[in-house]
């Protein structure tokens, strides 16, 4: 089998074989992962990451600032904004500005946006069956990345 490399010959520096590295396999998993979600969300009309802002928006249970939406999903305003246009263009969001602080905007799902939830509801478990893993492994997997996460945040 060959390495690749001219002749063969296997590098200098076997730390940087692309096989080695923890971040080839987690940016190839997300992006399948990412991919997965899209053939699953595509009914429902949600993209990936408009997906992820409403189970923030669920969870939540009630109007959410932008900036504390950002933080939670990790998205600063550029991207985050023209993502909760489209959510709201699409009748499933609303923001307006906090009364008691007109900096502040808050997103609230609108009656369409909290009827999304149940058309979705079934989205994980499907994910988790063409993940190929049980139950026990994905909680382990989300908790080790959640450790890492917790660390590069560190």
């Amino acid at each position: 089998m060959s390495s690749g490399y001219p002749g063969g010959v296997a590098p200098q520096h076997p730390q940087l074989a692309l096989d080695a590295q923890l971040c080839f396999p987690l940016y190839a998993a997300t992006r399948a992962v990412t991919r997965t979600y899209a053939d699953l969300l595509e009914p429902s009309g949600l993209t990936y990451p408009q997906y992820l802002t409403m189970l923030a928006l669920w969870d939540a249970g009630s109007p959410v600032s932008v900036s504390a939406l950002g933080a939670r999903l990790r998205l600063d305003s550029g991207t985050l904004t023209p993502l909760l246009k489209r959510l709201e263009a699409a009748g499933r969001i609303v923001r307006r500005r906090d009364p008691a602080d007109e900096r502040r905007v808050l997103v609230s799902c609108t009656q369409e946006g909290w009827a999304l939830r149940e058309q979705v509801a079934d989205v994980p478990l499907r994910l988790a069956g063409a993940m190929g893993l049980e139950r026990d492994e994905a909680e382990r997997l989300r908790a080790d990345l959640g450790r890492l996460l917790a660390h590069l945040d560190g």
